[in-house]
């Protein structure tokens, strides 16, 4: 069989090499509720026209740089998912939305969100799980607003008092979502307590596609080598119009091995590959690296060095094609 599988990378929100174009702006409720109420709308508007005006240019620096898959953060309009705030955050942009949705589209750019650690669907806490469900109804209206089909990537999250009950807690809370929040979820096994095979039983039992973070899998694992349950993770694909998702960071340091460091280690990172490789399956690999972008150009300028892999263009390779 000739391997011609497609590697396509991604970062994780800020482009560190244009540091200083942010669409984080932000406002804290705290300050937020001194405001007059005239002033709390106009001081609204203003940093969420300047976020918008900012993605916008971090999606042109991408494009410029051929990156074309990017998670963007969820802190793109301020206090948008807070209790006490309440407020329209897209007719008033509506035309910022449009023409960012249609860059994207035009592009055909994968983009993505993933919520804090806040954004617990199985929490014992009712109020907690109401504002977690609130968070992905926000997630939605901006996918809406785009005009795309975005995803969400979600932990299972609390294991409280066991990982079964809590596990059949996700599973109730998910099913009683509307159908188009479910088809924006994607589940991704963490470092701590959901390992990949406890994540992988929950996606094949409820058909949602798993993204595998390889990093968080050698951190908290049942058996430290992936292959043995690597195809059936793939498999939760399938019935979807994309190619599979993956997580790659690499740890800070033998002490700190939970923490994400600045770069990727290559050497690893081919090693990664080179277990994908057996299967022929494109899949885009988001780097949650500290670096951002410019660990992403280093990456790939260090694979150009180490292998005989094909690149498309700066964030796009093939793996071992048919010379």
């Amino acid at each position: 069989m000739v391997i011609s599988m497609k590697i396509r990378l991604g970062y994780v929100a800020i482009a560190k090499t244009i540091d200083d174009i942010s669409y984080n702006h932000t406002i804290t409720y705290t300050h937020y509720s001194k405001l007059q109420k005239e002033e709390q709308s106009a001081k609204l508007k203003n940093i969420i026209h300047i976020n918008l005006d900012n993605l916008l240019k971090v999606l042109k620096y991408n494009l410029q740089n051929k990156i074309f898959f990017f998670r963007f953060s969820h802190n793109l309009i301020p206090l948008a998912t807070h209790k006490d705030v309440h407020f329209d955050y897209i007719t008033p942009f509506l035309e910022q939305w449009q023409k960012i949705g249609n860059f994207i589209k035009k592009h055909n750019m994968r983009i993505d969100s993933h919520p804090d650690q806040f954004c617990v669907l199985n929490s014992v806490n009712q109020d907690i799980v109401e504002q977690s469900i609130k968070m992905l109804k926000f997630q939605y209206n901006v996918y809406q607003a785009l005009g795309i089909e975005g995803h969400v990537v979600l932990h299972i999250g609390s294991s409280t008092p066991n990982k079964e009950s809590a596990m059949k807690r996700f599973h109730d809370t998910y099913k009683m979502l509307p159908k188009e929040i479910q088809k924006m979820i994607l589940l991704e096994n963490d470092d701590k307590t959901f390992t990949a095979e406890e994540t992988l039983k929950l996606c094949e039992l409820l058909h949602i596609p798993m993204v595998l973070d390889y990093h968080h899998h050698l951190c908290n694992h049942e058996k430290k080598d992936i292959k043995p349950i690597l195809e059936r993770i793939l498999n939760t694909w399938k019935d979807t119009s994309l190619s599979p998702k993956m997580h790659f960071s690499s740890p800070k340091s033998q002490k700190e091995k939970r923490a994400h460091n600045i770069i990727i280690d290559t050497h690893k990172f081919i090693s990664f590959l080179e277990i994908l490789s057996i299967y022929n399956t494109d899949v885009d690999i988001m780097l949650e690296c500290k670096g951002k972008d410019e660990s992403l150009f280093r990456l790939s300028r260090q694979l150009r060095f180490y292998t005989k892999y094909k690149f498309i263009n700066q964030s796009t390779f093939i793996i071992n094609p048919k010379l």
